[in-house]
């Protein structure tokens, strides 16, 4: 799971890259014809990961119930975010990684229930799945979040 591990950090790095080469206005704002923003993708890739991999393996998701609720899937962006939310989503983006490495090496998913993924149809069986598609997923937010870029510039 080095590999898996790895390729998040470099999404996540790519993400708070984002984050700090954008205004907050930028980060906030959703263009014509879009539902949601950069930042929304930023907090919907930390949410999915912990809902995809703590929520499925019976294990407690530390991140706030408001936050999950303002990013999980089926939601978009209901006002603009402070630069201290956004700083907290920036250190999530790597707090929530780290404790899962931890949690990985710790042995601490012994159980998983399958979850069939509504975008691919696809059948998630164990918790290397749900990292290895959770990867995938954050690599779609992170060049959605490249392309509402390069609008939110101009």
């Amino acid at each position: 799971m080095t590999y898996a591990f790895d390729i998040c950090l470099k999404n996540r790095q790519l993400l708070e890259k984002l984050i700090n080469n954008h205004t907050v206005a930028q980060l906030n704002k959703v263009p014509e014809g879009f539902n949601n923003n950069i930042i929304w993708n930023i907090g919907h890739s930390i949410v999915t990961q912990q809902l995809l991999v703590y929520g499925l393996s019976d294990q407690t998701i530390t991140l706030d119930p408001d936050l999950i609720a303002a990013y999980r899937k089926g939601s978009k962006p209901q006002e603009a975010i402070s630069l201290e939310a956004i700083d907290h989503l920036k250190a999530l983006l790597y707090s929530t990684l780290e404790q899962l490495v931890q949690d990985y090496k710790n042995d601490t998913f012994a159980t998983f229930k399958s979850y069939t993924l509504g975008t691919t149809g696809g059948v998630l069986d164990t918790v290397e799945q749900a990292i290895e598609f959770n990867n995938f997923h954050e690599g779609l937010h992170l060049g959605y979040s490249m392309a509402l870029s390069r609008i939110v510039r101009t």
